[in-house]
């Protein structure tokens, strides 16, 4: 009985887990009037009094502060906000002040609502981009005799990239992390042979659509020259999690550039 119970409660977790782009029908969950008066608020963990969420409307506004809110509902005892993806959660027991749920992990978050509200979470507070210093890269590499120089300037952008996570209570939160622009050129001497700047989706087709989309470039190399032209490396990498893509860049004599995967 506890396998077959365990195995139901998997299933239902996977069928209530899926991205944005299919939940089109989820989305018709409403939560009852009287419900949604008694969730505005902010809540606290029973255990440590710690705020995590501040609900406003239908709209949840976390702690953190790198992290965007999420339309919600409560509907048939089950919680289902809807982010990146959309995550529901099986509430045990609810009251106007009290909220039990368990999440997708299994375990148990107990939350009381707070009688101070704003103190806590400013749902008005806007996410604001870490102040971020433009990081120059040069490498010199001699080729027949003559030397070339090529520099890499890793310019941070406003260009947000969004991608789901979990709390440490186990909640499913959208971070927000920030793109990077990157300068490439190459110099012989105080002559300028080639500049351009390079974009996250000037790579579109060599590295997997979902990837590219949810990942930054966060790095480039000078590494090359030969009679062909010059060599460049740049890294595309999901901004929390160790895969990466690195991809050679190549321009020939003439300014042409192409892309090549590194295998």
């Amino acid at each position: 009985m506890k396998i077959v119970v365990a195995v139901l409660l998997l299933s239902m977790f996977a069928s209530c887990t899926s991205k944005k782009a299919d939940e089109e029908g989820a989305r018709q969950h409403e939560t009852d009037t009287r419900v949604l008066e008694e969730l505005q608020g902010v809540w606290l963990d029973d255990n440590t009094e710690a705020p995590l969420f501040k609900i406003e409307g239908d709209s949840i506004y976390y702690a953190g502060q790198n992290n965007v809110p999420q339309q919600f509902a409560l509907f048939n005892d089950t919680l289902f906000i809807y982010g990146v993806q959309t995550v529901c959660y099986p509430v045990r027991r609810r009251t106007e002040h009290s909220i039990h749920f368990a999440t997708p992990q299994g375990d148990l978050v107990s939350l009381h609502k707070s009688e101070v509200d704003s103190v806590y979470v400013d749902s008005q507070q806007e996410i604001h981009q870490p102040v971020q210093e433009v990081i120059q890269k040069d490498s010199v590499i001699e080729f027949k005799g003559e030397r070339y120089r090529g520099y890499a300037y890793i310019n941070p952008t406003g260009i947000k990239v969004i991608r789901p996570g979990i709390s440490e209570e186990g909640l499913s939160v959208d971070n927000v992390f920030y793109d990077n622009v990157i300068h490439i050129c190459v110099y012989q001497g105080t002559r300028r042979l080639y500049s351009k700047d390079i974009k996250r989706p000037m790579f579109a087709g060599l590295v997997p659509d979902d990837f590219l989309n949810n990942s930054i470039l966060s790095d480039m190399n000078f590494i090359g020259v030969d009679a062909d032209g010059y060599v460049f490396e740049a890294t595309l990498c999901m901004p929390d999690g160790p895969t990466c893509y690195n991809i050679r860049l190549f321009v020939d004599l003439d300014g042409n550039l192409t892309f090549k995967l590194c295998q």
